[in-house]
C-alpha cells in the first residue's frame, strides 16, 4: 500500500515539475508534504531525508556571490573575456564552457556555476543574444567537469569516503575519460549553435572598446569578497582534514563577507534563491519516500540479479541504471544506497579490491554524467534555472531535455567504451 502511494505521489510530482503547470517549488514541497500526511513518512524521517550540508552549502555560496557581484567584477571579467575572443558570441560560449568545467574539477559544480552564470548573462544582455546556449552548456560542463575529481561532485565524495579512495585515484582513473567527453560535447556544442549565436559587428566593436575595470564598482568589496572567496576554496580543498562539512565552510565564510562589507541581513537575504532551495528540500523528501518503502533498494537489487556474478556485466549495469535514473532522481540519495549494495555484491562475488574498483569507477561516471539528462538531474542544473529566471530567462524542462539527454547518453557510451577497453 505505502510503495503504491509513494511511487504515485513521485510520478504525480513528476508529472507537473516537466508540464511546469505549477511552480516547481511548489509542486515538490506539495508531494513532500502528501507523503506524510497519507503516512508514508513521518515529519522526523522527511526532514532526516533533506541534505542539509546541500542546502547550507548553496546559502552560503549564493549570499558571497551576490556580495562579489556588487563590486562589478563579474562586469569586469564578461568584458575581460569578450575582448580576448574580439567579442565572438560563439567563442565566448565555448570559452566559458571550457573554463567551467576545469573549475567544476577544482570546486564542486555548485559553486561553479554560482560564479560563471553571471558572466555569461552580462555578456548575453550587452551581445543581444539568447542566453539559452551559454546556460546549457555550463549546466552540461559543470557536471561533465565535477565528474573528473573527488571534489568536484557530492557522489565522488561520498564514494571516497566509502571506500578509502585517494584525490589521485580519481584523477587517474575517471580524468582521460572526462577529458574526451569534454572534447567531443565542446565540437557538438560549435556544430549546434555555430548559427545562432550570432551578433552585429557594432556590438562586437562596442564591446571591445570598452575598459573593463570602469565596471569596478567597489574596490574594497572586491578585495574583501576575493580574500573570503579564497579562504572558502581553501577550506573546501582541505575539508576532509579540518573535518568540516562545506556548508559550515560557505557559511561561515558568507557570515564573515557580511561582516566586512557591513550590509543589512535583510538586503543580502533577499538575494538567495528562496524557491530553488524549497525546491530542493521537497525533491530530497520526494526520493526519501522512495528509499523508504524500499523501491531504490528492490531495484538495484533487480539490476545486480541481471549480472549473475560477470564483473564486465556489472560494470556496464551499474554504469547506465546510474546514468538513467541520475537523470531523473537527485544523485545524492541514489548513490548513498548503491554504496552498500555494490560491497555486499563485491563480497559475495568474492572480487578483489583491485577487480571492485571499476565498479566504483562505473558509479561515478553515471551518477555524475547522469545529472545532464534532465532539468532536475543534479543541484547545478536548478542553480543555473533559478538564476536565470530571476534575470528573465525560463528554461523549461522539455527544452533542457532535448539537448541535454542525447549529450548525456553520449557521454555514458564513450564512458562504457573506456571502461571497456581500460578494465577489461
Amino acid at each position: 500500500m505505502q510503495i503504491g502511494i509513494a511511487i504515485s505521489i513521485f510520478i504525480f510530482s513528476y508529472f507537473f515539475i516537466i508540464t511546469e503547470k505549477v511552480p516547481r517549488a511548489v509542486t515538490a514541497v506539495f508531494g513532500a508534504s502528501l507523503l506524510i500526511i497519507l503516512g508514508v513518512l513521518t515529519q522526523d524521517k522527511a526532514i532526516h531525508h533533506i541534505d542539509w550540508n546541500t542546502l547550507g552549502l548553496l546559502i552560503g555560496m549564493m549570499i558571497i556571490v551576490d556580495l562579489t557581484r556588487r563590486s562589478g567584477v563579474f562586469a569586469f571579467l564578461a568584458i575581460w573575456v569578450s575582448k580576448k575572443v574580439k567579442g565572438d558570441p560563439l567563442l565566448l560560449m565555448l570559452s566559458l564552457s571550457l573554463l567551467t568545467a576545469f573549475i567544476s574539477a577544482l570546486l564542486d559544480n555548485v559553486t561553479t556555476v554560482l560564479l560563471i552564470v553571471p558572466i555569461a548573462l552580462s555578456i548575453a544582455e550587452q551581445l543581444e543574444v539568447d542566453p539559452t546556449p551559454f546556460l546549457f552548456s555550463q549546466i552540461i560542463m559543470s557536471n561533465i567537469g565535477g565528474t573528473a575529481t573527488l571534489i568536484g561532485d557530492p557522489p565522488n565524495i561520498m564514494i571516497a569516503g566509502q571506500t578509502g579512495l585517494s584525490f589521485m585515484d580519481f584523477i587517474l582513473n575517471l580524468a582521460p575519460v572526462v577529458l574526451v567527453i569534454m572534447a567531443v560535447t565542446l565540437y557538438i556544442f560549435y556544430l549546434i549553435y555555430r548559427r545562432k549565436l550570432v551578433t552585429k559587428e557594432e556590438l562586437k566593436a562596442k564591446l571591445r572598446i570598452q575598459n573593463e575595470w570602469d565596471h569596478i564598482k567597489d574596490f574594497a568589496l572586491l578585495k574583501k569578497s576575493l580574500l573570503v572567496l579564497s579562504i572558502v576554496i581553501l577550506g573546501f580543498s582541505l575539508h576532509s582534514v579540518l573535518h568540516l562539512e562545506t556548508a559550515t565552510i560557505a557559511l561561515g565564510g558568507a557570515m564573515l563577507l557580511m561582516i566586512l562589507a557591513h550590509e543589512e541581513p535583510e538586503d543580502v537575504f533577499l538575494s538567495i534563491e528562496w524557491p530553488t532551495l524549497f525546491f530542493f528540500a521537497g525533491l530530497f523528501v520526494l526520493v526519501g519516500g522512495l528509499i523508504e518503502v524500499g523501491v531504490l533498494d528492490r531495484l538495484a537489487e533487480w539490476s545486480m540479479g541481471l549480472t549473475q556474478g560477470d564483473p564486465l556485466l556489472m560494470v556496464l549495469l551499474i554504469l547506465v541504471i546510474s546514468a538513467l535514473l541520475s537523470s531523473f532522481l537527485d544523485n545524492i540519495p541514489y548513490v548513498a544506497t548503491m554504496i552498500p549494495l555494490i560491497q555486499k555484491l563485491a563480497l559475495l562475488s568474492q572480487l578483489t579490491p583491485a577487480q571492485t574498483q571499476p565498479l566504483w569507477w562505473a558509479l561515478a561516471l553515471g551518477s555524475c554524467l547522469g545529472g545532464n539528462g534532465t532539468l532536475v538531474g543534479a543541484s547545478a542544473n536548478l542553480i543555473v534555472a533559478g538564476i536565470a529566471e530571476k534575470n528573465g530567462t525560463k528554461i523549461r524542462y522539455i527544452q533542457f531535455l532535448k539537448v541535454g539527454f542525447p549529450l548525456m547518453i553520449l557521454s555514458v557510451v564513450i564512458s562504457a567504451v573506456y571502461l571497456v577497453i581500460r578494465y577489461y
